[in-house]
């Protein structure tokens, strides 16, 4: 019964965590990507000329900034579908019981 308590725990924690992974790791690229696109447009404003310039250095340094938020996603979905800690518990080395 305890290491059913344990794998509820460790579900539990894996799934809040994997929300505040998302949560925060998408709030921070997406604030700087909107800043990104402000500055870009502005600097389109004044130098419409380098409109091509811009824009080319703008879309490398959005991707960039989107890796991030990609990587929060991947660590996501390790810790709800390929958690490490799931062996862990299950074969009872998590059940505790010291002694």
């Amino acid at each position: 019964m305890e290491n059913l308590d344990n794998t509820g725990l460790v579900a539990a924690v894996s799934i809040i965590t994997a929300g505040l992974t998302m949560a925060i790791g998408s709030v921070a690229p997406a604030l700087g990507e909107g800043r990104a696109v402000a500055q870009a447009l502005s600097s389109i404003a004044q130098q419409p000329d380098e409109a091509g310039t811009i824009s080319r250095t703008l879309f490398v340094g959005l991707a960039l900034v989107e890796s991030t938020a990609i990587y929060c996603f991947v660590i996501s979905m390790i810790l709800i579908f390929a958690n490490p800690f799931w062996n862990y518990v299950t074969t009872g080395a998590g059940a505790g019981g010291g002694g």
